[in-house]
């Protein structure tokens, strides 16, 4: 990697642009980048880590504020970094994210963190605009991380000397930084957890043999062994099934003792059956014939009862034609009410028919007439309505005649409002120019009376330079002998007077003045020049538009312009407003004389149609008065003529109707009577006395039929029974009692084997899960037993006799290279002295080892902690190990441009000597080295120099090559 230039803006200290043309500052392979403390010296630095990366090393990554504080508004904080990597040479431009001014408004806003790559040469392609594309691209080219390119390209001596002095934790945790180690770490995390994992599940199977190694103990009855094992299980087995076998055989013994019991207790019961059997029969002989006179009662009065059956029907239809004639009479003598309260009489033998079709035709007459007198009520109603409308018709009219009167005067004022709003809408830009000019009035002459001000002070400050330059020229000219002696040199020709013998050259006084300082006051007078420019321009164009301002203003004073740019503001604000009450106050005039005139016509043609209606009335009213005779009017009388005829027409029907009911109830009557004398009965009475109900008639039948049935049952079991003799005693109580001890004793005998045979199988089938369950454990088990030793291998436990982890092992093999390669360059600068010694014992109290570093002394032969060696060694020692890392780490990445930062004032002029020795070496190796230093001899002994100067407008360059 080598770098080519290196620009910043805004970035830091640096306020304005400043660039690094390292290909001028590396011409000799070595430079000096000094300056003042706070200048920004190690902001290049961070400004190289930054285009690479995006972020800068130590602490000050940590606050992530890159911009500069003083840099101009406008001006961008950027980073510009070219340099060539494997032969790719590529331009880096990156930016932070950082608040800037808003440029519409008050206010910052957030500039988000951009970054391009583009390739320059040995690459074709498209460049990279985003920022995870550049970072991996850079990743790639470079081959280490960021914190690894902080160490080995920028090398800082005070972390590598706290390195020596740190004890074996901070040692590592410092590799592990440089070298990347994390995948190592991630190896020892994944050889624990998955002990872990592999614990757990042997403690599960372990777990699950120990429940089952209980269960079958709990299957056999007994308590569980401390080590179960395959002995244990066979033995165990083989008792249970002893245990069945004996359970077995006494349970066949009591199953044959209970069936002989219950064959005995079966007969008992069949006995004392029969026995019970014969004594109910006779009794029930005994009662029958006791009942004897009362099953012949029930027969007759079933027989009577069926007899009977066919008259009840009949009679029954009597009494509902019965029922139904007192309905018809009933009905007749409401309908005869009816035609009497209509004031007519009805007498028996008068022709109700014909009187009702008379009446008929009487109210068919009257129905036109009917049909007038409705005609004339709503006639009379509309007469009425139409007064109504007219009156408030000609309310309506005199009121909108009123409104009418007042509306010229209205109008006349809307329509002035209106121009007044249109007049002063016109003039509203012209106000509003004038009262802007007044806001801007007192701005513009405060910043006219501070530029004057500036303008008298960059006149005065450019005056003093000009007078310090002329200063410095006249003592220049009057000190040019000194000068002049100063160019001179033995044998060489004199450019005064061509001698070639220098005699008497001027001496130098203490304060000779030379190019250099006149170039400086120059360059201090052409920047007030600059400046002064500036602010007479800036005054210029202030007094210009001050003068326009007043000009435009006149006499008229703010306060009154900006009452008057209100209150035309007011007024063409309210133009629209007062359009659309005009429009409206417009339409509603036109409404209101349309409604008038309707209004008009609507009361003219209401007072014709009521004459001509009232007139229709009238005349009707003569002809009505006629027709309804002594009724209110006709509709009633037609309706008292309807009404009367349907009464009489109901009346006849009733009559009729009555008749038919009396001559069907007296034939009934007649079939009744002859029933009853065929079923055998003196007359109705009797044969009614005589009927039962279906259901008495039923129960009749059942009592005979079941006291025949009972004495015939009790007959057959006396024949069927004749050999039991009725006195015979059987004793079923007791032969129950001993079937009932014998079934007992079964059950409890059949209950243990078959609790035996379910022991023994409970157990046989948890054996076989058991002598599964060790199988399966057994491999489990090894595997964990080899992978628990592993780990704690790689973890520095168990058989590891170092006590070295995984991880430490490689930070010791790294570190061992670091050694070997630092070595070499400690024994250089030392002359042979001192050479580092990798250390892998383990510390005290159990300190892990494999990272000890010590250094052995040639002059004592001892070897030492590295922590004893004085400033200027540990120096020394500091900067072999910041090389010889660099050598280890970029292997296979060649790094052209080296940064070694602070450290060389520890060391006396002799040592000094042999560490420029070994830098001159990096450099003949093509390298370019830079020395960030304060130290003033490596000012004398680096021609080339990069000086960072410190000034309260931000940092600047100065290049001396």
């Amino acid at each position: 990697m080598k770098l080519h230039r290196l620009a910043v803006s805004g970035f830091g200290p640096y306020a304005a642009r400043e660039e690094v043309d390292f290909d001028l500052l590396g011409a000799d392979g070595l430079f000096l980048l000094h300056g003042d403390t706070g200048a920004g010296k190690t902001t290049l630095l961070d400004a190289v880590a930054f285009a690479l990366f995006g972020k800068v090393p130590g602490a000050r990554g940590d606050v992530k504020r890159l911009r500069c504080d003083y840099a101009s508004p406008d001006t961008p904080t950027v980073v510009e970094l070219e340099l060539t990597v494997r032969g790719r040479r590529f331009l880096v431009r990156r930016s932070p994210e950082y608040d800037r001014p808003k440029r519409r408004g008050d206010g910052v806003t957030r500039q988000q963190a951009q970054v391009s790559l583009t390739w320059l040469a040995g690459w074709e392609g498209e460049g990279h605009t985003r920022i995870d594309d550049v970072a991996r691209e850079i990743d790639t080219l470079l081959g280490m991380t960021a914190d690894q390119f902080f160490q080995v390209v920028l090398l800082p001596q005070g972390e590598f000397a706290r390195f020596l002095r740190a004890e074996t934790a901070e040692r590592e945790k410092l590799l592990e930084k440089l070298f990347g180690t994390e995948r190592f770490l991630d190896v020892e995390k994944w050889f624990r957890e998955h002990r872990r994992e592999r614990r757990a599940e042997v403690e599960r199977l372990g777990l699950l043999n120990r429940d089952l190694v209980q269960r079958v103990a709990e299957a056999g009855a007994e308590e569980p062994p401390a080590v179960a094992d395959p002995e244990w299980l066979s033995s165990l087995l083989k008792r249970l099934d002893e245990d069945g076998r004996e359970a077995g055989q006494r349970a066949d013994e009591a199953l044959a003792l209970r069936a002989e019991a219950e064959r005995a207790w079966q007969a008992a019961r069949a006995l004392d059956e029969r026995v019970r059997r014969v004594h109910e029969a006779r009794r029930a002989l005994d009662r029958y014939a006791e009942e004897e006179p009362d099953l012949r009662a029930w027969a007759a009065e079933r027989d009577a009862a069926r007899r009977a059956a066919v008259v009840v029907p009949a009679q029954a239809a009597a009494d509902r034609l019965a029922t139904a004639l007192a309905g018809a009479e009933a009905r007749e003598r409401a309908a005869a009410d009816a035609v009497a309260s209509l004031g007519c009489a009805a007498p028996a033998d008068a022709d109700l028919r014909g009187d009702a079709e008379r009446l008929r035709e009487e109210s068919g007459a009257l129905t036109g007439l009917a049909a007038e007198a409705l005609k004339q009520e709503e006639d009379r109603r509309r007469v009425a309505h139409l007064e109504q409308a007219a009156a408030a018709t000609s309310r309506d009219l005199a009121v909108l005649v009123s409104q009418l009167d007042e509306v010229p005067a209205r109008l006349a004022a809307a329509r002035s409002a209106v121009e007044e709003s249109a007049l002063a809408a016109a003039r509203l830009t012209q106000v509003a120019g004038l009262a802007a000019a007044a806001g801007e009035l007192p701005r513009v002459e405060a910043s006219f009376r501070a530029a004057d001000e500036a303008r008298r002070d960059a006149v005065d400050g450019h005056q003093g330079a000009r007078d310090a330059l002329l200063r410095v020229r006249r003592e220049r000219l009057e000190g040019m002998a000194v000068e002049l002696a100063g160019e001179l040199r033995s044998g060489q020709a004199c450019p005064v007077c061509g001698s070639a013998e220098h005699p008497a050259p001027a001496r130098p006084l203490l304060e000779t003045v030379t190019a250099a300082d006149e170039d400086a006051a120059a360059e201090v007078e052409q920047r007030a020049a600059d400046r002064r420019a500036r602010a007479e321009q800036e005054a210029q164009k202030l007094e210009v538009r001050l003068a326009h301002l007043r000009e435009q203003l006149g006499d008229r004073s703010p306060d009154e312009l900006d009452r008057e740019h209100r209150a035309v503001a007011a007024l063409a604000g309210r133009v629209e407003a007062r359009q659309a009450e005009l429009a409206g106050l417009e339409g509603q005039v036109e409404a209101a004389l349309e409604r008038r005139g309707r209004l008009e016509r609507d009361l003219e043609r209401a007072g014709a149609q009521r004459d001509e209606l009232a007139a229709a009335v009238e005349e009707r009213e003569a002809r009505l008065e006629e027709a309804r005779g002594d009724f209110p009017d006709v509709v009633a009388r037609r309706a008292h003529l309807s009404d009367l005829a349907d009464a009489l027409t109901d009346l006849h029907a009733r009559r009729v109707a009555a008749a038919e009911d009396a001559e069907r109830l007296a034939e009934q009557r007649l079939e009744v009577s002859r029933l009853a004398a065929g079923a055998g009965f003196a007359d109705v009475a009797e044969a009614l006395a005589a009927a039962r109900p279906d259901a008495a008639v039923a129960a009749l039948e059942e009592r005979v039929r079941r006291a025949e049935h009972g004495r015939a049952a009790a007959e057959s079991t006396l024949v069927e029974l004749a050999d039991v003799d009725p006195a015979a005693e059987v004793d079923v109580a007791g032969a129950e009692a001993r079937f009932r001890a014998a079934t007992e004793a079964a059950t409890t005998a059949t209950g243990a084997r078959d609790e035996a045979a379910r022991r023994a199988g409970r157990a046989a089938e948890l054996a076989g899960r058991l002598r599964a369950a060790w199988a399966g454990l057994e491999p489990v088990q090894a595997a964990f037993d080899e992978l628990d030793a592993l780990t704690d291998v790689i973890n520095g436990r168990g058989q590891n006799s170092r006590s070295m982890t995984l991880r430490t092992y490689v930070l010791a093999a790294r570190l061992e290279e670091v050694a070997v390669a630092a070595s070499a360059r400690l024994e250089r600068m030392s002359q042979g002295r001192y050479r580092f010694v990798h250390s892998v014992e383990a510390g005290p109290r159990g300190t892990r080892g494999g990272l000890g570093l010590d250094v052995l002394d040639d002059y004592s032969g001892v070897q030492r902690p590295a922590k004893t060696l004085s400033g200027g060694e540990s120096f020394l020692a500091s900067l072999s190990l910041a090389l010889g890392l660099s050598d280890v780490v970029a292997a296979g990445a060649v790094l052209d441009t080296l940064f070694i930062d602070e450290g060389f004032g520890t060391l006396d002029a002799e040592t000094l000597e042999l560490v420029m020795t070994t830098l001159d070496e990096l450099r003949a190796g093509g390298r370019v080295v830079g020395l960030v230093s304060h130290v003033d001899e490596l000012r004398q002994r680096i021609p080339t120099r990069l000086r960072v100067r410190k000034a309260r407008a931000g940092s600047t360059l100065e290049l001396t090559a």
